[in-house]
């Protein structure tokens, strides 16, 4: 997992880095989403991850799509039915593999996420900006859609009204706008991206981890079931939380006035 995505871990925090950065870190034309979802099946594999950070290698964060990859499929050769085929199989993994993962993942958006890169920003659960960060949904300008899910993602986290204008403008926003919008949570000087996500990762890792993966599970199922659905969902995760050593834990660390514990699986390392 060396071509594109580097995979780093300290303590219960790993840190996906996308590392093409002479190509602005593109999803299309390389390893990207191979490389992505081995990372979440290692994630989800490992109980001692409890946060992750996504962040780009300067200057980009990630500009989406690889241009010159597309021009292949304007190829008269090349019929409908493959690059439909093409989009299933390829990038349509990664909103299915990222939006799954039960681990919160906190997008560290450092410079430019543009297209698919935006949209890669909304798979996760969290965004902080750097003060350099930009976003565009761009796919209109090249005479395209969103193929990777843009069209569901973005209109759950501004809103209809402005996921409108960002995708039929082709408009490109800076970090202040994207935190008017709620597009991101806070802004942070560029120096100090990395640090901030750790942080937050960290305050994130701290709690236990077990119910930290079943609160992210309902929080997703939440945006597309109905009320009574979730209600029963949630009581069948209750039920197990209830019983995990991690409660037992916290309740007892709270009457005895002390900080939990929860030390349990170790984070594994490598």
């Amino acid at each position: 997992m060396s071509d594109f995505l580097s995979y780093t871990q300290r303590g219960h925090v790993v840190t996906l880095t996308m590392n093409q950065p002479e190509k602005r870190n593109p999803l299309t034309g390389n390893t990207a989403v191979d490389e992505f979802v081995a990372a979440v099946a290692r994630i989800e594999a490992d109980p001692g991850v409890r946060a992750v950070i996504l962040t780009g290698a300067d200057p980009a964060f990630s500009a989406g799509g690889d241009i010159r990859a597309m021009r292949e499929q304007s190829d008269p050769a090349v019929e409908p039915m493959r690059i439909r085929n093409d989009y299933r199989t390829g990038i349509q993994r990664l909103p299915l593999a990222l939006f799954n993962l039960e681990v919160p993942v906190i997008a560290a958006v450092n410079g430019p996420a543009i297209g698919a890169g935006l949209d890669l920003a909304c798979m996760c659960d969290l965004r902080i900006a750097s003060e350099k960060a930009r976003f565009a949904e761009s796919f209109i300008k090249l005479g395209i859609i969103p193929g990777d899910g843009g069209a569901w993602l973005l209109p759950r986290l501004i809103g209809m009204a402005r996921a409108a204008e960002l995708t039929f403008t082709a408009d490109i926003i800076d970090a202040q706008r994207a935190l008017e919008w709620g597009l991101v949570s806070r802004v942070v000087p560029h120096g100090e991206l990395l640090d901030t996500a750790h942080a937050l990762a960290e305050r994130i890792a701290a709690h236990p981890p077990q119910a930290m993966r079943m609160t992210k599970k309902l929080m997703r199922e939440a945006q597309h079931t109905r009320l009574d659905t979730l209600l029963e969902l949630s009581a069948a995760y209750q039920a197990l939380a209830h019983k995990t050593p991690e409660h037992a834990e916290a309740v007892s660390a709270f009457l005895e006035k002390r900080e939990p514990r929860f030390d349990n699986p170790r984070p594994a390392h490598g």
